[in-house]
């Protein structure tokens, strides 16, 4: 797995799952699960839903 997740895109990634968690604790709803994926692809720096289109938001 190669990195394909730049660092502005990481912290985009951050704000946005600390956001829709908040928001499904607020709600209390388990969609706030899905808040986890956006922290964990910031986290490990690599997105599947890029690989197959190539895309990539890393500086070479």
């Amino acid at each position: 797995m190669k990195c394909n997740v730049g660092k502005t895109d990481r912290i985009i990634r951050v704000i946005l799952g600390v956001v829709i968690i908040g928001a499904g604790v607020y709600f209390q709803s388990w969609w706030g699960a899905i808040g986890i994926i956006p922290l964990a692809t910031a986290a490990i720096g690599w997105c599947p839903a890029y690989a197959p289109f190539g895309i990539t938001s890393c500086k070479k």
